[in-house]
């Protein structure tokens, strides 16, 4: 008699794609993964809810009381000092992480459409629009990041501009620089899996091209773009704060932004005025650090060889029993193959017995 035995399907929280990573690590990769969720999710909040955080605005340059003053030591009405235009540093760290969030979301965006776009239609057709779109993003991938990303900025806004005009220069020369890494994956992918045999059976069918690239194709294609996306996060944050300290960032009284704050903080280190340039300069280390941390580790979970790692201390000692036969099992111990191979009574009596005995 057979006896089906079904699974329990596992609850869909469980399933969710960084709920599941995290159950699936152990160690120091999950040790990893949580200080970087932990970090990314304080950075997020804390541009979410930026309003309510901040005392001051990010522009403001008095209260009540009068104007704040230039390069206020940390204490009293503003905790982390104020900066040499008489800003409030901690008012201007607390409204740069929702600048750069802003930034970092509509470049990723912005990259992975068009990248993954690009790259589905160079890899399914090939021939010489292929060639050509390889060789364009093979030119731009040549120029270095930062350097494109001024160039974009001076063209695409002048190099200084306001609020929203500043974040979408910023984010579409990031976005301009991610475009070719997310067009190379999805190419690379969709060559191999037009191959499949999935792909000829659908073709065979009927199927049209249209149907097969987003049905088939795009589902199994774009199985790596959390990783990549997480990664570029903190390259685009990095890009955003170059840009901003190099002065083609966005203008101080349209919003903050580290890099900028940094820039101005230069002549304040040679004379003993620390925090102008410390707070934000910590802020965008941390951010940068939690990011690659959750994007190092989603890159090892993604690897089978090391999703399987265990703690030494959980594949040594005694061995588990493992069924060789029907209705017997093979204890493996720490006795080795001497454990392996000694005999039991019956096993004695079964090789003492004639095996042309008649029965």
């Amino acid at each position: 008699m057979t006896v089906e035995t079904t699974r329990p399907k596992a609850p869909l929280w469980t399933r969710l794609p960084v709920v599941h990573q995290l159950r699936q690590s152990v160690g120091l990769q999950r040790g990893m993964l949580v200080a970087g969720l932990v970090i990314t999710g304080v950075f997020i909040l804390t541009a979410i809810f930026a309003p309510l955080l901040a005392p001051y605005g990010y522009s403001q340059l008095r209260d009540d009381s009068g104007p704040f003053g230039a390069q206020q030591a940390p204490g009293g009405a503003h905790l982390l000092g104020t900066t040499v235009g008489g800003y409030d540093v901690f008012s201007r760290v607390i409204w740069g992480s929702q600048t750069a969030i802003t930034v970092m979301v509509i470049a990723i965006v912005l990259s992975i459409f068009a990248g993954v776009a690009l790259g589905l239609v160079s890899g399914y057709f090939g021939g010489w629009l292929d060639r050509v779109l390889v060789v364009i993003c093979d030119a731009v991938y040549a120029f270095p990041a930062l350097l494109l990303a001024i160039v974009m900025g001076i063209v695409i806004s002048g190099g200084r501009s306001g609020l929203w005009g500043g974040i979408f220069a910023a984010a579409i020369s990031i976005t301009v620089v991610f475009i070719p890494q997310y067009f190379r994956v999805i190419r690379a992918e969709t060559v191999r899996i037009k191959a499949e045999a999935y792909v000829e059976s659908a073709r065979v069918l009927g199927a049209s091209n249209g149907r097969i690239m987003f049905r088939h194709v795009l589902r199994n294609a774009t199985r790596t773009l959390p990783l990549i996306f997480t990664l570029n996060a903190s390259e685009a944050l990095l890009t955003l704060a170059g840009l901003g300290f190099i002065g083609f960032g966005i203008e101080p009284s349209s919003a903050a932004e580290w890099g900028y704050d940094l820039n101005k903080s230069l002549s304040d280190v040679s004379s003993g005025i620390w925090w102008t340039s410390l707070f934000p300069g910590l802020a965008i280390v941390l951010v940068v650090l939690g990011i690659t941390l959750v994007g190092e580790s989603l890159n090892d979970l993604a690897d089978p060889r090391l999703r399987s790692r265990r703690a030494p201390g959980k594949t040594s000692g005694g061995g588990a029993a493992t069924s060789v036969v029907l209705g017997g099992t093979l204890n493996a111990g720490p006795g080795g193959i001497g454990g392996l191979e000694a005999r039991s009574p019956a096993f004695d009596q079964h090789q003492n017995d004639d095996p042309f005995e008649a029965k």
